[in-house]
């Protein structure tokens, strides 16, 4: 497994460090850095602050994904999933959460309220092109291949 070091600088002292929950998992739990509870009323997008920056190196990024279990119990997500955070950012992490639930969801000082992967990152150099290369599936959009 590869390992990569992200340095990590803390802006308030109620912020906790990501981290894996088990030896393979793929995203380090981001947990949220507040003082007192924050109330998601249904349909509503709480942006919840977790209380640190990061330096992600060169050719990599962050990407911000919801918790299974909050999205699958509560109907809690993200509503931009996955979000970005670039190699070039420096700001706080924060993390915009939406409740889809029917429910008040209640955000709790150091909940864990998402997931961080850091991911390589490919850099595309466009080409423009008269022509691209046929395909079985051709200009078949969305629904096109079934169900």
């Amino acid at each position: 497994m590869n390992e990569i070091e992200i340095k990590f600088r803390r802006l308030t002292p109620l912020a906790v460090v990501p981290a894996y929950q088990t030896a393979h998992a793929a995203g380090m739990d981001l947990h949220a850095a507040i003082a007192t509870p924050v109330v998601i009323d249904p349909g509503e997008i709480a942006m919840i602050s977790c209380g640190f920056a990061v330096e992600i190196p060169e050719g990599y990024e962050g990407q911000v994904r919801p918790r299974s279990g909050l999205a699958t119990k509560c109907g809690v997500s993200i509503p931009n999933a996955p979000g970005t955070v670039d190699s070039d950012y420096r700001g706080e992490m924060k993390v915009a959460l939406i409740n889809h639930g029917r429910e008040p969801f209640t955000v709790e000082p150091s909940m864990r309220i998402a997931q961080l992967v850091i991911a390589p990152v490919v850099r595309a150099r466009m080409c423009e092109s008269a022509d691209l290369t046929q395909t079985a599936r051709g200009a078949g959009g969305f629904g096109s291949t079934g169900g």
